[in-house]
């Protein structure tokens, strides 16, 4: 029986986290539950799976220790910077984390590793694309590459023109073409900032310098990502885009459970691959040019991006406004090393204080 520690129980990745346990009752059970806000989706939470700990996030100050106490695996699915915080808490403890957070290696990559690397915690990914990555090589991180390929699905907006895209809206936006996921990561989805804080991600988890991780868009998500290898070959993994799979495989690996439905390849039947449009949705390069630059500019950039897709989602700003918006805040602020947990939330403040004058005036 694995207990599971699940931070960010009401999303969208909490939900699913939660099919998985139903289908599973004798291999899976809920130590303890964190919601952000949705007291009565806890409350649903608590009397269905009786954790021994359910707390609102507002609840959980001075209690990390009490959260992880008794978990087999902390699966950190909330979303935003809030979710280092508990990334770091995890690891500290040196429990197994499940990563669906993206922003703790985003904004706190440095700082996450060498925690880890000094209580010997485990992190291993629930993206869809890195789960992938962590397939093809074998559930090991020391397995040699040549390159890490990332596959995105393109959003709803791929093939749109620039004029098109600055007309678009957040209702257009939220319309995912292959997943369901919340508001935030559709969006980012849409302008493919998403895929450019995968690439930061697969530099750090599997130590990886930029120049041998890339990106194609393959708008049927079929391929989640794959590796290629010194002699030429790729290795891929395929199966129908649902989080369920990557979310299971990361409580059970390297032993697999029934999940998903077996991938019928000829009612597939077509594959397409297609390059990053990176001068029209220049999120990605953004992000990417952050990530290389290092400390604390990816925290900027993500804090300055929290506040530009909010404004975006209630009709403040246009979608080329998002990237306009954080192209300005790195380049208002400086970069400082990324050496503590205050010197990156101050980096995530910044970023944000810059959003806000930029779009608001203030």
């Amino acid at each position: 029986m694995v207990n599971v520690a699940l931070i960010g129980c009401t999303g969208s990745i909490g939900r699913q986290t939660a099919e998985v346990v139903r289908r599973h009752p004798t291999e899976f059970r809920f130590s303890a539950l964190v919601a952000g806000s949705d007291g009565a989706g806890l409350a649903a939470m608590q009397r269905e799976f009786s954790p021994a700990l359910a707390l609102l996030a507002r609840d959980c100050a001075g209690r990390e220790g009490e959260l992880f106490a008794d978990c087999d695996v902390a699966l950190i699915a909330t979303g935003g910077f809030a979710g280092l915080s508990y990334t770091l808490a995890a690891v500290r403890a040196g429990k197994k984390v499940a990563l669906a957070n993206k922003e703790s290696l985003v904004c706190g990559g440095e700082l996450v590793l060498r925690e880890a690397a000094r209580t010997g915690a485990e992190i291993v990914p629930v993206d869809s694309e890195h789960s992938a990555l962590f397939q093809a090589l074998s559930f090991r991180r020391d397995t040699p590459f040549k390159t890490l390929i990332l596959t995105a699905s393109g959003g709803p907006f791929y093939h749109c023109s620039r004029e098109e895209l600055a007309r678009m809206t957040a209702q257009d936006a939220l319309k995912h073409p292959t997943w369901n996921m919340g508001a935030k990561i559709t969006i980012d989805s849409a302008t493919l900032l998403n895929k450019g804080y995968e690439v930061i991600e697969a530099h750090h988890l599997y130590g990886a310098p930029y120049e041998r991780i890339s990106a194609v868009v393959h708008p049927e998500s079929i391929v989640h990502s794959l590796v290629e290898f010194e002699d030429g070959t790729q290795m891929a993994q395929l199966a129908y885009p649902d989080m369920r799979l990557p979310i299971q495989l990361a409580l059970t690996y390297p032993r697999r459970l029934p999940c998903l439905p077996s991938l019928r390849l000829t009612e597939v039947r077509a594959l397409h691959f297609l390059p990053m449009r990176e001068a029209d949705f220049p999120c990605f390069t953004l992000a990417v040019e952050a990530g290389r630059a290092g400390g604390t500019l990816p925290a900027v950039l993500n804090g300055a991006g929290e506040v530009a897709v909010q404004a975006f989602l209630a009709g403040s700003i246009s979608f080329p406004a998002i990237a306009e918006t954080m192209k300005d805040a790195l380049e208002r602020i400086p970069r400082a090393a990324a050496d503590s947990f205050e010197a990156v939330a101050e980096a995530d403040r910044a970023g944000r204080a810059a959003a806000n004058s930029y779009i608001y005036g203030k």
